[in-house]
């Protein structure tokens, strides 16, 4: 038993000091720095809600060296945000591929005064995609039993072979941190790359839930945004959603969902009901640049 604990020591031990190049300190707010994860050369990822300045930032380099960085963008939905640091960096690590309750886990974070820091525990729950509260969405819900110190955050998060589980956050979940899955993090940094943002498509209405006389469910209007897609398309408050896109909606996530694979400026069909009958609109999706 020894000799196995021994070998599990050295194993974590190198898979720490394999994935501690990869991984930088931020210093984008006050007192504490948070972490941050090469994604490719020149490109860091971190945390978005320690973010708390877009200009004066700095990061930490493996190597200690101390160096400017500029924002490039950030995703407040999936807790992201992305750094620029020309000739500096390496891709991150492969990811991992595959991953379930009780792999165990290790977040890497680093702080320009004790280097890289690493705390172990066991992924505690997996499921598909998930939407966070603050409406971004997830390819994946992972959920970690570890601790994420002060610092942590933004930091990166492997499995004991060195491959990528996600980027630590504790903002998305109240419960837990959480790692933002890989998969999450390349859409999103190939997003912010390209335009500086992430582009979400929306509707432009306040819905609330109702249940129609056939017990079917629908959403009732009772916002409208002034010259918004909805209200340009002839959305009237009262009318109740029942579908959009072709998709069926019976909450607001329902209807988050529908849109997440339509791009703002494209026409989609909404179906309603209005005074009793059934009707259908042409929407034209603006988009949310927030959230």
């Amino acid at each position: 038993m020894a000799n196995e604990l021994a070998a599990l020591s050295r194993e974590l031990a190198t898979a720490v000091e394999a994935a501690a190049k990869y991984v930088v300190a931020v210093h984008a707010r006050p007192r504490f720095s948070s972490s941050g994860v090469f994604w490719k050369p020149g490109v860091i990822v971190t945390a978005e809600h320690t973010i708390r300045r877009e200009d004066e930032i700095a990061v930490t380099l493996p190597g200690g060296d101390k160096v400017p960085a500029t924002l490039a963008g950030s995703d407040p939905g999936t807790d992201l945000a992305v750094l620029r640091v020309p000739g500096a960096g390496l891709d991150a690590p492969p990811p991992a591929p595959a991953i379930a309750p009780g792999h165990l886990a290790l977040s890497l974070g680093r702080s320009h005064d004790s280097g890289v820091n690493a705390t172990m525990g066991i992924v505690s729950a997996v499921s598909g995609e998930w939407r966070t509260w603050r409406g971004g969405r997830l390819d994946h819900y992972i959920r970690l039993d570890l601790t994420l110190y002060p610092g942590s955050d933004g930091g990166l998060v492997i499995n004991t072979a060195g491959e990528t589980l996600g980027v630590a956050t504790s903002a998305l979940s109240r419960i837990a941190g959480l790692a933002i899955p890989a998969a999450t993090v390349g859409r999103v940094v190939e997003q912010i790359l390209a335009r500086g943002h992430v582009a979400r498509a929306y509707l432009g209405v306040g819905l609330q839930p109702v249940e129609l006389p056939d017990h079917q469910k629908g959403l009732i209007v009772v916002s409208l945004e002034p010259a918004g897609p909805a209200a340009k398309a002839g959305m009237l408050l009262g009318d109740i959603v029942t579908a959009v896109a072709g998709t069926a909606v019976g909450d607001t996530d329902d209807v988050q969902a529908a849109l997440e694979g339509h791009a703002p400026g494209i026409a989609v069909a909404v179906g309603l009901v209005r005074g009793g009958e059934p009707r259908a609109l042409s929407v034209v999706l603006g988009e949310r640049r927030r959230g």
